[in-house]
């Protein structure tokens, strides 16, 4: 079977793409987005999307490529040509009034520099090393390099391997140094004085025949003979200059309402001097990733956990995508109102929290104020949520602690750490591919062990007093920082209700005091 990494849970259509180039950009306006698209049919139609989409980069991958942790199968059998994807992708962005928009990359078997010609006719504005580059620095292609047991230290973290690792700086500097040479000499031989001019230009390919005697001495095998290689070497027509494509700065989208925060005097100051600040502001739903900006600019400064200042933000009225995406440490955001799908996205830190209007006639806990897919990719961090959320709610959460009051289904999908409390209702499929971090689920029409997957987790009662400890003082944070009236009444009742939640425990949770009081006495007998 072809291994792959796992797939990214907030992407299933150009416009989930389009969302993520969106909050990249958002989250650090200086850096450039890549996107890596595979050479196959129809890449053409995919690029053009992604140009549209405001990505700075596209990258061709081809199937010839691949280091030593791809496995041999996927080497040898699996990808398509890097050449075909990207003349297609090439053609169709000049077709379309595309191309001076985004950059090509290619990248999947390019190991000199008359690769590098050929990729550059083909419309390529940069090119990508791997394999070659790695040999260079002293990779002998033991194939184990996600076992961190790299036998000359290339790919590894153990000190002692590191230790043996043979490469010199000079080694790759030689390397590319080299291959410019040939792209040079090349380049001469054609007639031009820069790749600049030949990029894009396929025409200039031709295909070797078969010869005239029907022999294949420096032409095409007879066996190839009926290959019609055309559509590489028609021409794509002008495509613009590449150096002024790889030039032109990062594509923007305008104006946000992240800018208006950090432009205050107070907000600057509370950066500069990590002090504390709080603003008040109305958002509507196109303020997508709302927040993300000003978690870059202290994470910038500070690093995810560093800045020892509080930036307090207050909004009210309905976000956008992406709600709270990338917040970090020191960024504290309290909206009164509603968010779409993605909120808290990637956080690393900080608090989040969201409840209807003070004025809403309905109760918080039957009401629907966050999307689909929240906390994916949390490492840190805490969301409190005063109402119900949508599908697939904590998916990929690694360390950061919610609480909500109902969710759709596919609740804790492939949660790594962290804690996530539901004071509701929920869906099916609750904990599936959960192999880390612990759940509390309020069961009041017992009804929630028929709605768990069961292929990892196990469920039980909350037992052990510090998972008690440890439910109780999150729904004590929701209740100060939301106000819930179930939070409250589930606190003032706290006997009674106890007992009617359940407590989701992966495997490597079990041996946890929040799991299991036996662990707690077994390092107490140990202590003593």
């Amino acid at each position: 079977p072809l291994i792959s990494p796992p797939p990214p849970h907030d992407i299933y259509s150009i416009e989930d793409l389009s969302q993520l180039i969106y909050d990249l950009h958002m989250v650090n306006p200086k850096a450039k987005v890549s996107v890596k698209l595979v050479g196959q049919a129809g890449i053409g139609t995919v690029a053009s999307g992604v140009a549209k989409a405001n990505a700075d980069i596209i990258q061709i991958s081809g199937g010839d490529g691949g280091t030593g942790a791809s496995p041999l199968s996927s080497i040898k059998h699996a990808g398509g040509p890097m050449e075909m994807g990207l003349v297609e992708a090439h053609r169709t962005l000049v077709e379309n009034d595309l191309r001076d928009r985004v950059v090509l990359r290619a990248d999947g078997g390019c190991r000199s520099g008359l690769d590098v010609i050929q990729c550059a006719l083909m419309g390529a504005d940069e090119y990508g090393f791997g394999t070659v580059a790695m040999i260079a620095t002293g990779c002998v292609m033991a194939r184990i390099c996600h076992t961190n047991n790299c036998p000359v230290g290339v790919a590894s973290q153990r000190e002692e391997l590191r230790a043996r690792f043979p490469g010199a700086p000079g080694d790759l500097v030689n390397f590319f140094q080299f291959c410019a040479q040939e792209v040079r000499v090349e380049l001469a031989r054609m007639g031009y004085k820069s790749l600049d001019e030949v990029i894009g230009r396929n025409d200039l390919f031709t295909q070797a025949k078969t010869l005239a005697d029907g022999s294949a001495n420096g032409g095409q095998p007879a066996k190839t003979a009926e290959l019609d290689l055309s559509f590489l070497f028609t021409s794509s027509g002008a495509s613009g200059s590449s150096k002024a494509r790889r030039a032109q700065p990062t594509h923007g989208d305008g104006r946000m309402l992240d800018d208006e925060i950090l432009e205050d005097a107070a907000v600057q100051q509370a950066l500069e001097e990590e002090g504390s600040v709080t603003i008040k502001k109305d958002i509507v739903n196109v303020d997508r990733a709302a927040t993300a900006r000003v978690s870059g600019a202290v994470a910038a400064r500070y690093g995810d956990a560093g800045f020892a200042g509080a930036i307090n933000i207050e909004l009210s009225g309905s976000a956008g995508q992406s709600f709270g995406a990338f917040c970090v440490g020191g960024v504290n955001v309290k909206l009164e109102g509603e968010a779409n799908d993605y909120v808290c996205k990637s956080m690393s830190g900080g608090e989040v929290a969201i409840m209807p209007p003070a004025e809403s006639p309905f109760r918080p806990e039957d009401c629907i104020i966050a999307g689909n897919t929240c906390l994916y990719g949390a490492t840190g961090g805490r969301v409190f949520i005063n109402g119900r959320a949508g599908e697939r709610f904590a998916v990929r959460n690694s360390l950061a602690e919610a609480v909500v009051e109902g969710t759709g289904d596919h609740c804790c999908e492939y949660m790594t750490g962290g804690a996530v409390v539901v004071l509701g209702k929920v869906g099916r499929n609750v904990g599936a591919g959960m192999t880390g971090g612990l759940g509390y689920f309020l069961d009041e029409d017992e009804t929630f062990p028929t709605k768990v997957n069961g292929e990892i987790v196990s469920t039980q009662r909350v037992t052990s007093q510090a998972g008690e400890a440890q439910l109780k003082a999150l729904i004590e944070a929701h209740v100060a920082k939301t106000g819930s009236p179930k939070g409250a009444f589930v606190l003032v009742n706290w006997k009674e209700y106890l007992p009617k939640f359940w407590q989701l425990v992966p495997p490597s949770e079990a041996n946890t005091p929040e799991a299991s009081d036996e662990v707690v006495s077994a390092e107490a007998v140990n202590a003593a």
